[in-house]
């Protein structure tokens, strides 16, 4: 019996570069219209559905992938953000970088959400919520944010804000401009220690 032969490097260097490729339309495609196809993206992406299908069995994994990479990508860029000094300020810089990539994604949003559960996109933004969540915790140590809510859902508040805005914005009730600045009013005021407590 003939042994089974691995792909040559050459060979899984071509896949690779056709996976990006498709991750890359898929981006582009859904960022534009949620409902984007795969024949849509398989096109933007210069490949055929076949080749698509081959590396993504169906549109929810595709999907799936194309949000993991742009949050990936997104996460990369929030590493910069300078998260020193006063908590609030902090958190307003946070909230702005964030925001752009929200805004940027949130027909990619809308796509996963469609196809995919709750607790998966939660999962899929766990590194994102855990720079906020480590942020909170130090401007509760620093007394700059309330205690008397746990941390996490703090964290939950600000991604349902930013949910709400983008949401706002689809509807035609806000533009991306006013945007981060409504967030971050709003977010400060719901952290403030002197908020309304239950």
């Amino acid at each position: 019996m003939a042994a089974i032969r691995e792909k040559s490097p050459a060979k899984r260097a071509d896949a690779q570069r056709s996976i990006e490729a498709i991750l890359d339309g898929a981006i582009r495609c859904l960022s534009r219209n949620p409902e984007a196809s795969v024949s849509e993206i398989a096109k933007t992406a210069g490949v055929g559905r076949v080749t698509v299908y081959g590396h993504f069995p169906n549109r929810a994994d595709l999907v799936e992938a194309a949000l993991t990479r742009a949050i990936d990508d997104g996460h990369a860029g929030l590493e910069a953000v300078d998260l020193s000094g006063d908590p609030r300020d902090a958190l307003a810089r946070l909230v702005d970088s964030s925001w752009q990539l929200v805004n940027q994604s949130r027909s990619l949003l809308i796509a996963a959400q469609d196809v995919l559960p709750p607790g998966k996109i939660r999962e899929l933004h766990a590194g994102p919520a855990n720079r906020v969540e480590r942020l909170i915790e130090r401007g509760r140590d620093e007394g700059a944010f309330r205690t008397d809510l746990p941390t996490t859902w703090l964290v939950g508040v600000l991604h349902s804000i930013m949910h709400s805005a983008a949401d706002e914005i689809n509807a035609g009730r806000l533009t991306p401009d006013e945007a981060a600045g409504y967030i971050t009013a709003t977010v400060l005021a719901a952290f403030s220690p002197g908020a309304l407590r239950p």
